[in-house]
């Protein structure tokens, strides 16, 4: 695709249309990335402004998974060496995130491993809930894996607003990532919760031996869903998972599927997730590829970065507003 075949596909998407998969490749496959990286920022810009949301996640139940899924450390079909509990100290949480409010960070999320959770622990995830809305203003969203409907139902009830539930990669690859589960599982949920009245955060990793037709059908199935949130993670190998001796992708990879899924989602909050150490030395150009939010702080089983008010300080600089 060449730059007037850019610029006049750019005009279309800020005049509200939509591109077609055979023009992401075409974008993904033209020389002109940098034009590529500048359209999405501006996409970003018309559609979204400067505002930078932030939110934050806890490790609210950690390890003995019972999932296979290759990338994660917290499978117990896996050697990974994970800090393991049933639940994480309601005191603790509340903490957490009065400390994340403080910041000026707007959601708060508790996230369990595991396929999904029992009814036991549901209730004490609620009583969780309750405690922090009696110590904190800052809204809920939850990542507890494959929900029934009662029970996205009584976490709306709580006040969870946001539900998370990632499809990782494309439909054709998923199979080669994860078999205990499939791509369709995720979507039920997220259709389910969609159906109860939340609000869904979901996207994907990138570099998990997938092709970049991979990361575009993954967008455009989010772009099919709704998803309004959609956190980007980059694979961060972790010795003893099947994905530990992975090769990392280049910077041009990076910047290229991020631009791509602004291109696919325009609209969208495009959130740098986990494995954002790694493109810390051009984190401000993946800022200017379509990135609008983050997850601060660590995430999960690895660093996310390296703390919340220098987080900030650099989303500031890059030219964002953040509250």
């Amino acid at each position: 695709m060449n730059k007037d075949q850019i610029l006049e596909l750019k005009n279309s998407v800020l005049k509200g249309g939509l591109i077609t998969l055979e023009q992401a490749i075409d974008l993904s496959n033209s020389e002109h990335k940098e034009l590529v990286y500048q359209s999405a920022n501006e996409i970003r810009m018309a559609f979204l402004g400067n505002k930078f949301d932030l939110c934050s996640i806890e490790n609210a139940k950690s390890g003995k998974c019972s999932e296979d899924c290759k990338w994660c450390s917290q499978s117990a079909h896996h050697s990974a060496q994970v800090e393991v509990y049933e639940l994480v100290d309601q005191k603790n949480a509340v903490e957490m995130a009065k400390r994340n409010e403080a910041y000026g960070v707007k959601r708060y999320s508790l996230v369990t491993s595991g396929r999904g959770v029992s009814q036991k622990t549901l209730t004490e995830m609620i009583k969780t809930y309750q405690a922090i809305r009696q110590a904190s203003n800052i809204s809920f969203c939850a990542s507890m894996g494959l929900l029934t409907a009662s029970q996205l139902t009584q976490l709306k009830e709580v006040g969870v607003e946001h539900y998370h539930c990632n499809l990782e990669t494309s439909r054709a690859y998923f199979p080669k990532v994860c078999t205990t589960h499939t791509y369709d599982d995720k979507i039920e949920t997220i259709k389910m919760a969609q159906n109860i009245g939340l609000k869904i955060c979901s996207g994907g990793i990138i570099g998990m031996g997938e092709s970049m037709l991979d990361r575009l059908q993954m967008a455009f199935d989010l772009a099919g869903l709704g998803v309004q949130s959609i956190p980007i993670n980059i694979l961060n190998p972790i010795e003893g998972t099947p994905l530990s001796g992975a090769s990392a992708l280049s910077q041009e990879e990076i910047l290229t599927t991020i631009a791509l899924f602004r291109w696919i989602n325009p609209k969208a909050n495009l959130r740098f997730a986990g494995g954002r150490q790694i493109l810390k030395s051009y984190q401000d150009k993946a800022l200017q590829a379509g990135i609008s939010s983050a997850v601060v702080g660590d995430l999960l089983t690895t660093l996310g970065s390296s703390g919340v008010r220098e987080d900030i300080d650099n989303f500031k600089a890059s030219g964002f507003d953040v509250d």
